[in-house]
């Protein structure tokens, strides 16, 4: 719940609407709009860049640093801090293809400078992303408040000089925008106070 901030939104959403019934579901990063593309959701908490960005409208709720996830066995996991030019040559977990610029946008494509990245494995959840970490098939980039998520016996995270902030957000459909739930959702998110995260 990044801190108690989706319990907030809902919290405050259903208080203002007893009646609605909300169902959450995950959905697997093959899909990097959580069913939005589909119709399967009405909104969804997204990572951006969304592909077809276009269709959508949304709010961010949290942004984050990026932090680098690797093995606690890897040379770099020795340092405090580590500079992006110093992963550029890793081998990187990445999303799968149809996550289009959100799986760039974990590679760090935009601060590579052109030079392609070494692709180690896709991964498609956290469990995947945490056992190719430690199988050693390649580093990846994580939100801090993922961190948890995967720095289970074996991975480490460390901060990355040389990159932006994740922005994590609620994402809807511009044709759904003058839905009353939907805009009432929206607003929800927008009373609670914007998380900024760990930031380093």
């Amino acid at each position: 719940g990044r801190g108690g901030l989706l319990p907030a939104i809902r919290s405050r959403f259903t208080a203002a609407h007893p009646d609605t019934v909300l169902r959450l579901r995950q959905v697997s990063w093959e899909d990097p709009t959580a069913g939005l593309a589909g119709g399967d959701a009405d909104v969804a908490f997204v990572w951006l860049p969304l592909p077809d960005a276009e269709r959508y409208a949304w709010t961010v709720v949290a942004q984050e640093s990026r932090l680098v996830a690797l093995p606690e066995s890897h040379p770099l996991a020795a340092r405090a801090e580590i500079d992006f030019t110093d992963l550029a040559d890793e081998p990187f977990l990445a999303l799968p293809t149809s996550a289009g610029p959100l799986r760039d946008y974990w590679l760090a494509l935009e601060e590579r400078g052109g030079r392609p990245p070494r692709v180690g494995a896709e991964v498609a959840s956290t469990e995947e992303t945490y056992e190719a970490l430690v199988a050693g098939l390649g580093v990846c980039l994580v939100a801090a408040g993922n961190a948890p998520l995967i720095t289970l016996g074996g991975v480490v995270t460390r901060p990355v000089r040389g990159l932006s902030p994740s922005r994590y957000a609620l994402a809807w459909r511009k044709e759904d925008a003058g839905r009353p739930l939907v805009r009432a959702y929206a607003e929800a998110c927008r009373q609670v106070p914007r998380r900024a995260g760990p930031m380093t």
